[in-house]
Protein backbone atom coordinates (compact mmCIF):
# COMPACT_ATOMS: atom_id res chain seq x y z
CA UNK A 1 0.00 0.00 0.00
CA UNK A 2 1.29 3.58 -0.85
CA UNK A 3 1.60 6.45 1.80
CA UNK A 4 2.04 9.22 -0.65
CA UNK A 5 -2.03 10.56 -1.12
CA UNK A 6 -3.06 9.85 2.64
CA UNK A 7 -4.39 12.45 4.61
CA UNK A 8 -3.00 13.08 8.19
CA UNK A 9 -6.16 11.74 9.76
CA UNK A 10 -5.45 8.09 7.59
CA UNK A 11 -1.42 8.38 8.41
CA UNK A 12 -2.51 8.86 12.64
CA UNK A 13 -5.10 5.72 11.91
CA UNK A 14 -1.97 4.04 10.67
CA UNK A 15 0.38 4.87 13.04
CA UNK A 16 -2.66 3.80 15.76
CA UNK A 17 -2.85 0.08 13.77
CA UNK A 18 0.49 -0.10 13.74
CA UNK A 19 0.55 0.93 18.11
CA UNK A 20 3.27 3.54 17.12
CA UNK A 21 3.43 7.12 18.83
CA UNK A 22 0.64 9.41 17.82
CA UNK A 23 3.22 12.53 16.24
CA UNK A 24 4.71 9.63 14.30
CA UNK A 25 2.08 10.80 11.64
CA UNK A 26 2.85 14.01 11.02
CA UNK A 27 6.15 13.53 10.87
CA UNK A 28 5.31 10.85 7.50
CA UNK A 29 3.17 13.70 6.41
CA UNK A 30 5.96 16.46 6.86
CA UNK A 31 8.36 13.54 4.25
CA UNK A 32 5.86 13.12 2.45
CA UNK A 33 4.51 16.11 1.03
CA UNK A 34 7.27 18.87 2.45
CA UNK A 35 10.14 16.83 1.97
CA UNK A 36 8.89 14.96 -0.61
CA UNK A 37 11.30 11.99 -0.37
CA UNK A 38 11.34 8.55 -2.42
CA UNK A 39 11.29 6.14 0.14
CA UNK A 40 10.64 5.34 4.24
CA UNK A 41 14.31 5.18 4.88
CA UNK A 42 14.56 8.51 4.17
CA UNK A 43 12.35 9.23 7.53
CA UNK A 44 15.33 9.78 9.11
CA UNK A 45 13.65 11.18 12.31
CA UNK A 46 11.73 8.25 12.35
CA UNK A 47 13.33 5.71 14.70
CA UNK A 48 14.65 2.35 12.58
CA UNK A 49 12.31 0.22 14.02
CA UNK A 50 9.45 2.02 12.54
CA UNK A 51 10.91 2.62 9.66
CA UNK A 52 11.55 -1.09 8.85
CA UNK A 53 7.76 -1.66 10.74
CA UNK A 54 6.41 0.66 7.59
CA UNK A 55 8.56 -0.90 5.12
CA UNK A 56 7.47 -4.27 5.74
CA UNK A 57 3.76 -2.98 4.75
CA UNK A 58 3.68 0.46 2.82
CA UNK A 59 5.80 1.97 0.33
CA UNK A 60 5.94 5.95 -0.33
CA UNK A 61 4.28 5.53 -3.59
CA UNK A 62 6.31 7.70 -5.87
CA UNK A 63 6.72 6.75 -9.52
CA UNK A 64 8.60 8.90 -12.21
CA UNK A 65 7.46 9.79 -15.29
CA UNK A 66 8.00 6.91 -18.00
CA UNK A 67 8.73 9.48 -20.60
CA UNK A 68 8.26 12.73 -21.82
CA UNK A 69 7.55 15.06 -24.83
CA UNK A 70 8.75 18.75 -25.88
CA UNK A 71 7.08 21.23 -27.65
CA UNK A 72 8.24 23.88 -29.63
CA UNK A 73 6.44 26.42 -27.10
CA UNK A 74 8.15 24.75 -23.80
CA UNK A 75 5.17 22.53 -23.39
CA UNK A 76 6.07 19.23 -21.75
CA UNK A 77 3.91 16.05 -21.68
CA UNK A 78 4.60 13.25 -19.31
CA UNK A 79 3.68 9.44 -19.56
CA UNK A 80 2.94 8.21 -16.13
CA UNK A 81 1.83 4.67 -15.85
CA UNK A 82 -1.23 3.61 -13.69
CA UNK A 83 -1.18 0.00 -12.66
CA UNK A 84 -1.77 -1.41 -15.80
CA UNK A 85 -2.90 2.06 -17.77
CA UNK A 86 -1.20 5.20 -18.49
CA UNK A 87 -1.96 8.91 -18.06
CA UNK A 88 -0.53 11.87 -19.26
CA UNK A 89 0.08 14.92 -17.45
CA UNK A 90 0.87 18.43 -19.07
CA UNK A 91 3.14 21.15 -17.98
CA UNK A 92 2.74 24.43 -19.30
CA UNK A 93 5.72 27.11 -19.10
CA UNK A 94 4.51 30.57 -19.40
CA UNK A 95 6.22 33.64 -18.09
CA UNK A 96 5.72 33.54 -14.65
CA UNK A 97 3.59 30.82 -14.52
CA UNK A 98 4.11 27.13 -14.42
CA UNK A 99 1.29 25.24 -14.64
CA UNK A 100 0.64 21.68 -14.38
CA UNK A 101 -2.30 20.11 -16.04
CA UNK A 102 -2.65 16.71 -14.29
CA UNK A 103 -4.94 13.50 -14.94
CA UNK A 104 -7.58 11.98 -12.68
CA UNK A 105 -8.66 9.07 -14.73
CA UNK A 106 -6.88 6.61 -17.14
CA UNK A 107 -9.44 8.01 -20.37
CA UNK A 108 -12.56 8.95 -19.70
CA UNK A 109 -16.50 7.66 -19.57
CA UNK A 110 -18.16 11.06 -20.27
CA UNK A 111 -17.53 10.40 -24.06
CA UNK A 112 -17.70 13.96 -25.51
CA UNK A 113 -17.50 13.66 -29.46
CA UNK A 114 -14.62 16.04 -29.61
CA UNK A 115 -12.32 15.37 -26.91
CA UNK A 116 -9.41 12.06 -27.88
CA UNK A 117 -9.65 11.33 -24.28
CA UNK A 118 -13.50 10.67 -24.09
CA UNK A 119 -14.02 9.51 -27.86
CA UNK A 120 -10.48 6.77 -26.72
CA UNK A 121 -12.83 5.05 -24.28
CA UNK A 122 -12.31 4.42 -20.35
CA UNK A 123 -9.97 2.18 -18.51
CA UNK A 124 -10.00 3.28 -15.14
CA UNK A 125 -10.14 5.87 -12.09
CA UNK A 126 -6.63 6.48 -10.41
CA UNK A 127 -5.60 6.61 -6.46
CA UNK A 128 -5.45 9.75 -4.52
CA UNK A 129 -1.40 8.67 -4.42
CA UNK A 130 -1.36 8.55 -8.55
CA UNK A 131 -2.79 11.98 -8.76
CA UNK A 132 -0.59 13.52 -6.09
CA UNK A 133 2.06 11.57 -7.83
CA UNK A 134 2.06 13.14 -10.71
CA UNK A 135 2.39 16.87 -9.04
CA UNK A 136 5.52 15.86 -6.97
CA UNK A 137 7.40 13.84 -9.65
CA UNK A 138 7.85 15.72 -12.41
CA UNK A 139 11.48 17.08 -12.85
CA UNK A 140 9.51 20.87 -12.28
CA UNK A 141 7.46 20.30 -9.30
CA UNK A 142 9.76 22.96 -7.24
CA UNK A 143 8.14 25.30 -10.11
CA UNK A 144 4.55 24.93 -10.38
CA UNK A 145 2.69 27.97 -9.71
CA UNK A 146 -0.65 26.34 -10.72
CA UNK A 147 -2.68 22.61 -10.83
CA UNK A 148 -5.21 22.08 -13.29
CA UNK A 149 -7.56 18.97 -13.39
CA UNK A 150 -8.16 19.22 -17.03
CA UNK A 151 -6.16 16.23 -17.88
CA UNK A 152 -7.86 12.87 -18.65
CA UNK A 153 -10.79 12.25 -17.24
CA UNK A 154 -13.50 13.43 -15.40
CA UNK A 155 -12.80 14.82 -11.44
CA UNK A 156 -16.41 14.30 -10.29
CA UNK A 157 -16.34 10.83 -12.00
CA UNK A 158 -13.79 9.80 -9.14
CA UNK A 159 -14.44 12.23 -6.52
CA UNK A 160 -13.21 10.81 -3.32
CA UNK A 161 -9.83 11.01 -4.57
CA UNK A 162 -9.77 14.32 -6.40
CA UNK A 163 -11.30 15.33 -3.01
CA UNK A 164 -8.42 13.47 -1.24
CA UNK A 165 -5.56 15.05 -3.78
CA UNK A 166 -6.69 18.48 -3.49
CA UNK A 167 -6.83 18.04 0.71
CA UNK A 168 -3.52 17.05 0.51
CA UNK A 169 -2.04 19.92 -1.64
CA UNK A 170 -4.13 22.66 0.84
CA UNK A 171 -3.78 21.47 4.28
CA UNK A 172 -0.87 22.82 6.67
CA UNK A 173 0.30 19.32 7.18
CA UNK A 174 0.56 18.70 3.70
CA UNK A 175 2.09 20.75 0.59
CA UNK A 176 0.17 24.35 2.08
CA UNK A 177 -0.64 25.44 -1.13
CA UNK A 178 -3.89 28.06 -1.47
CA UNK A 179 -6.65 26.94 -2.98
CA UNK A 180 -6.62 29.55 -5.63
CA UNK A 181 -4.15 28.06 -7.05
CA UNK A 182 -5.87 25.04 -8.20
CA UNK A 183 -8.77 24.65 -10.59
CA UNK A 184 -11.34 21.45 -10.83
CA UNK A 185 -12.76 21.37 -14.27
CA UNK A 186 -16.16 18.80 -14.58
CA UNK A 187 -18.68 18.30 -17.24
CA UNK A 188 -21.38 18.70 -14.14
CA UNK A 189 -22.11 15.84 -12.56
CA UNK A 190 -24.81 17.56 -10.60
CA UNK A 191 -24.20 14.82 -7.23
CA UNK A 192 -20.81 15.47 -6.72
CA UNK A 193 -20.45 18.99 -8.25
CA UNK A 194 -22.68 19.67 -4.89
CA UNK A 195 -20.38 18.07 -2.52
CA UNK A 196 -17.26 20.38 -4.08
CA UNK A 197 -18.92 23.31 -4.18
CA UNK A 198 -19.64 22.77 -0.61
CA UNK A 199 -16.78 20.83 0.52
CA UNK A 200 -13.87 22.36 -1.49
CA UNK A 201 -12.54 25.54 -2.16
CA UNK A 202 -11.09 25.45 -5.22
CA UNK A 203 -11.84 27.10 -8.00
CA UNK A 204 -14.27 25.11 -10.50
CA UNK A 205 -14.55 25.07 -14.19
CA UNK A 206 -17.32 24.00 -16.04
CA UNK A 207 -17.46 22.48 -19.35
CA UNK A 208 -20.22 23.79 -21.33
CA UNK A 209 -19.32 24.16 -25.10
CA UNK A 210 -23.03 24.77 -25.95
CA UNK A 211 -25.77 26.64 -24.68
CA UNK A 212 -28.73 25.27 -26.65
CA UNK A 213 -29.32 21.46 -24.62
CA UNK A 214 -30.52 19.94 -27.69
CA UNK A 215 -26.82 20.76 -29.43
CA UNK A 216 -25.17 20.22 -26.45
CA UNK A 217 -26.55 16.44 -26.11
CA UNK A 218 -25.33 15.82 -29.97
CA UNK A 219 -21.49 16.77 -28.16
CA UNK A 220 -21.91 16.03 -24.73
CA UNK A 221 -24.03 12.79 -24.45
CA UNK A 222 -23.83 13.17 -20.63
CA UNK A 223 -25.96 16.35 -21.13
CA UNK A 224 -29.09 13.56 -21.52
CA UNK A 225 -28.43 12.85 -17.39
CA UNK A 226 -27.35 16.08 -16.55
CA UNK A 227 -28.94 18.93 -18.40
CA UNK A 228 -26.66 21.87 -18.34
CA UNK A 229 -29.71 23.97 -17.15
CA UNK A 230 -29.53 22.06 -13.83
CA UNK A 231 -26.12 22.44 -13.82
CA UNK A 232 -26.34 25.99 -13.56
CA UNK A 233 -29.37 26.42 -11.43
CA UNK A 234 -27.28 24.47 -8.79
CA UNK A 235 -24.34 27.26 -9.43
CA UNK A 236 -26.73 29.88 -8.53
CA UNK A 237 -27.50 28.55 -5.13
CA UNK A 238 -23.80 29.67 -4.00
CA UNK A 239 -21.88 32.63 -3.75
CA UNK A 240 -19.38 33.19 -5.94
CA UNK A 241 -18.45 36.69 -4.97
CA UNK A 242 -15.67 35.85 -2.94
CA UNK A 243 -12.05 35.00 -4.32
CA UNK A 244 -13.39 31.59 -5.47
CA UNK A 245 -13.33 31.38 -9.13
CA UNK A 246 -16.20 30.09 -11.42
CA UNK A 247 -15.54 30.09 -15.20
CA UNK A 248 -16.94 28.18 -17.71
CA UNK A 249 -15.03 26.22 -20.64
CA UNK A 250 -16.28 26.70 -24.23
CA UNK A 251 -14.42 24.92 -27.30
CA UNK A 252 -15.33 26.86 -30.54
CA UNK A 253 -16.24 24.38 -33.89
CA UNK A 254 -16.71 26.07 -37.19
CA UNK A 255 -20.38 26.03 -37.56
CA UNK A 256 -20.96 23.95 -34.83
CA UNK A 257 -21.63 26.47 -31.17
CA UNK A 258 -19.80 29.52 -32.66
CA UNK A 259 -22.51 32.34 -33.88
CA UNK A 260 -23.81 35.20 -32.35
CA UNK A 261 -26.93 33.48 -31.66
CA UNK A 262 -25.04 31.02 -29.72
CA UNK A 263 -23.25 33.56 -27.57
CA UNK A 264 -26.65 35.79 -26.74
CA UNK A 265 -27.77 32.77 -26.08
CA UNK A 266 -25.16 32.25 -23.63
CA UNK A 267 -24.98 35.75 -21.86
CA UNK A 268 -28.99 35.00 -21.15
CA UNK A 269 -27.83 31.58 -19.83
CA UNK A 270 -25.43 33.26 -17.02
CA UNK A 271 -26.40 36.34 -16.73
CA UNK A 272 -26.05 37.73 -13.22
CA UNK A 273 -23.56 34.70 -12.14
CA UNK A 274 -19.81 36.15 -11.35
CA UNK A 275 -17.97 34.25 -14.03
CA UNK A 276 -15.26 33.79 -16.19
CA UNK A 277 -15.96 32.12 -20.02
CA UNK A 278 -12.66 30.59 -21.44
CA UNK A 279 -13.19 30.50 -25.34
CA UNK A 280 -11.13 27.36 -26.24
CA UNK A 281 -9.79 27.05 -30.01
CA UNK A 282 -10.73 23.59 -31.53
CA UNK A 283 -7.70 21.72 -31.47
CA UNK A 284 -8.38 18.94 -34.59
CA UNK A 285 -8.07 15.29 -34.04
CA UNK A 286 -8.61 12.02 -36.30
CA UNK A 287 -10.92 10.96 -33.78
CA UNK A 288 -13.21 13.67 -34.17
CA UNK A 289 -12.91 14.72 -37.96
CA UNK A 290 -16.06 15.97 -38.35
CA UNK A 291 -15.43 19.33 -36.65
CA UNK A 292 -13.52 21.77 -37.37
CA UNK A 293 -11.71 25.08 -35.39
CA UNK A 294 -13.33 28.23 -35.28
CA UNK A 295 -11.77 31.06 -37.37
CA UNK A 296 -9.63 33.55 -35.00
CA UNK A 297 -11.48 36.43 -36.65
CA UNK A 298 -15.13 34.32 -35.57
CA UNK A 299 -13.61 33.63 -31.61
CA UNK A 300 -12.55 37.25 -31.48
CA UNK A 301 -16.43 38.54 -32.58
CA UNK A 302 -17.78 35.86 -30.38
CA UNK A 303 -15.41 37.04 -27.41
CA UNK A 304 -16.57 40.70 -28.10
CA UNK A 305 -19.64 39.92 -27.96
CA UNK A 306 -19.71 38.44 -24.55
CA UNK A 307 -17.32 41.27 -23.17
CA UNK A 308 -20.36 43.72 -24.66
CA UNK A 309 -23.09 42.29 -22.55
CA UNK A 310 -21.00 42.02 -18.98
CA UNK A 311 -19.64 38.88 -19.61
CA UNK A 312 -15.65 38.64 -18.60
CA UNK A 313 -14.68 36.21 -21.77
CA UNK A 314 -11.19 35.44 -22.77
CA UNK A 315 -9.31 33.25 -25.57
CA UNK A 316 -7.29 30.32 -24.32
CA UNK A 317 -3.84 30.09 -25.59
CA UNK A 318 -3.21 27.20 -27.83
CA UNK A 319 -0.46 25.65 -26.05
CA UNK A 320 1.67 21.63 -26.72
CA UNK A 321 -0.42 20.88 -30.11
CA UNK A 322 2.83 19.95 -31.81
CA UNK A 323 2.84 17.04 -29.15
CA UNK A 324 -1.07 16.42 -28.80
CA UNK A 325 -0.68 18.24 -25.39
CA UNK A 326 -3.22 20.59 -26.00
CA UNK A 327 -6.90 20.94 -24.86
CA UNK A 328 -8.70 17.90 -25.65
CA UNK A 329 -5.74 15.68 -27.17
CA UNK A 330 -4.92 13.84 -24.46
CA UNK A 331 -5.26 10.03 -25.44
CA UNK A 332 -1.80 8.04 -24.32
CA UNK A 333 -2.10 6.76 -28.79
CA UNK A 334 -1.38 3.48 -27.00
CA UNK A 335 2.00 4.82 -25.62
CA UNK A 336 3.18 4.28 -28.91
CA UNK A 337 4.32 8.26 -29.56
CA UNK A 338 6.67 7.83 -26.90
CA UNK A 339 10.18 6.68 -27.18
CA UNK A 340 11.59 4.14 -24.50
Amino acid sequence: MELLGLTLPQLQQICNEMQLPAYNAKQIADWLYKQRVCSIDDMTNLSLRTRAMLNERYTVGRHEPMDVQQSADGTKKYLFAVGEHYVETVYIPEGDRATLCISSQAGCRMGCRFCATGLGGYRGSISAAQIVNQILSVPEASELTNIVYMGMGEPMDNYEAVLQSTEVLTAEWGMAWSPRRITVSSVGIIATLKRFIEESQCHLAISLHNPFAEQRQEIMPVQQRYPIAAVINLLRQYNWHGQRRLSFEYTMFKGVNDSLLHASELVRMLRGIPCRVNLIPFHPNPKAERFQPSSEATIARFRDYLSAHGLTATVRTSRGQDIEAACGLLATNQVISYKF
